[in-house]
């Protein structure tokens, strides 16, 4: 499992997860909280497997658990599950208030977006309307006025110091053109995994990673 052999995603690692060990994980509806040091258990009876590496499973299970049916599952007085779906450990209410803080941020974090990008779609749409409307009008055109609007202030951005990446660092990752709001999940070498703002882990280049 040390050598990564071809690129998959978190989702198929879940899947075969899923297949390998249906008693633990599923690929769909009611999620089962995952005991305390499963990711040992699962790197030792995946031993061998050339579809999975140490780093793949790693980032998969990160990705799990930070999911929202995942969030949901952690209650106070629930068992958490070993990989034959045997109970382990219970869940206490610090443990099951984290998980509902946690939960709360993403939701809190998807739902801003989307209404700030139904606000730009909105404008974007007015903008068309004024420029594509209708020429009929029996008012008389006003010419627009023409004072130049200031530019844009240019975002300066800073190449973080891959050697001071560290979990939980808040930074601006480059994922296209713009860069967006993420938070350090695991630093492997030059390689990078964050959680956006919509809840999503990526893996990414160090060279990618800009400080805020």
């Amino acid at each position: 499992m040390e050598t990564e052999t071809k690129r998959i995603t978190s989702k198929e690692i879940i899947a075969h997860l899923a297949e390998k060990f249906p008693a633990c994980f599923t690929v769909e509806g009611k999620v089962k909280p995952l005991k305390v040091g499963i990711f040992q258990e699962l790197a030792t009876a995946l031993e061998g497997d050339e579809k999975v590496s140490k780093t793949q499973l790693r980032q998969a299970l990160r990705h799990y658990t930070s999911s929202w049916r995942y969030l949901k599952s952690i209650k106070a007085g629930s068992h958490r599950v070993n990989l034959e779906g045997v109970d382990a450990e219970l869940i206490d209410q610090e443990q099951a208030d984290y998980a509902a803080k946690t939960l709360k941020e993403s939701q809190d974090k998807f739902a801003n977006k989307k209404t700030q990008d139904k606000k730009e779609n909105k404008a974007y749409k007015g903008t068309k309307a004024d420029k594509f409307g209708s020429t009929m009008s029996s008012k008389p055109k006003t010419k627009p006025n023409k004072a130049k609007a200031k530019p844009k202030a240019k975002v300066v951005l800073t190449q973080a110091d891959a050697t001071a990446l560290s979990v939980g660092m808040q930074v601006l990752v480059q994922l296209g053109n713009s860069p967006l709001d993420a938070t350090i999940t695991e630093v492997a070498g030059k390689d990078v995994s964050v959680q956006l703002s919509s809840g999503m882990v990526v893996k990414t280049q160090a060279d990618k990673i800009f400080t805020k």
